[in-house]
């Protein structure tokens, strides 16, 4: 009998762990929606992550992510930055640097009387002001201030590549034209093309006998010859390259 009536007593302190297990389950079930906030962030983390990893941050692209196309993803032009792809160099032809055009100072050499130095000084400005930017030598303007006029002479017909004679009644009265056409002839006996004599205000009969094996350039048109010279000097400058 002893031993039936200890059955009942070892029966009742069983029961208290289980319901305080059952309570705790009961508790942590209970509480476990307040986490959900908790586990979105953490959803949204990982997607940021994501995107980032991708090369897709928010901060770098004008969209979102979620709507970016791959060709979207892949261009500049999609991003807030504006930077742009450098544009290649241009580049620059130097070979006119080594044309025989620039082994001298001028590419013209302007011989006249002093009366047609009005003349002379228009024909200059219509060639340097030209495309080509002809380089003209001047003498009352480019000649060394003390040089002898003779060596001043010589020396800017030796350092340019034509010769401009502009043929004129005063230039037949002057003999130091003369003098010029002669020295002209000289330095370039045999260059076809480098003396360029434009005839103005005279007629075909009046033209000089030391230059009548070359053919000239008539004054007589509307912008007194000047285009005509200019071709002349430009076809000669092409030979040289």
């Amino acid at each position: 009998m002893a031993s039936s009536s200890s059955v009942p007593a070892s029966s009742t302190p069983s029961k208290k762990p289980r319901d305080k297990i059952a309570d705790w389950f009961r508790q942590a079930l209970l509480k476990k929606p307040k986490k959900m906030p908790i586990s979105q962030e953490s959803h949204l983390y990982d997607g940021s992550q994501t995107a980032t990893q991708d090369g897709l941050s928010p901060s770098s692209c004008s969209s979102p992510p979620s709507h970016s196309s791959p060709e979207s993803r892949s261009s500049p032009s999609s991003c807030s930055s504006g930077m742009s792809p450098t544009s290649p160099p241009t580049h620059v032809d130097s070979s006119s640097s080594s044309s025989g055009r620039w082994s001298k100072d001028y590419d013209v050499c302007m011989c006249h009387s002093e009366e047609d130095l009005e003349a002379a000084q228009e024909l200059v400005s219509y060639l340097e002001g030209s495309q080509a930017s002809l380089r003209c030598f001047l003498q009352l303007r480019d000649a060394a201030p003390g040089g002898a006029i003779v060596s001043e002479l010589c020396q800017a017909l030796s350092r340019s590549h034509c010769r401009v004679l502009l043929i004129t009644p005063g230039f037949l009265r002057d003999p130091w034209c003369k003098y010029q056409m002669l020295q002209a002839l000289t330095e370039a006996p045999a260059s076809e093309g480098c003396t360029i004599p434009l005839l103005s205000g005279l007629s075909r009969a009046a033209y000089p006998p030391e230059l009548r094996f070359m053919y000239y350039v008539d004054g007589r048109g509307k912008d007194g010859g000047f285009y005509q010279v200019k071709e002349a000097v430009i076809h000669y400058l092409e030979t040289l390259s």
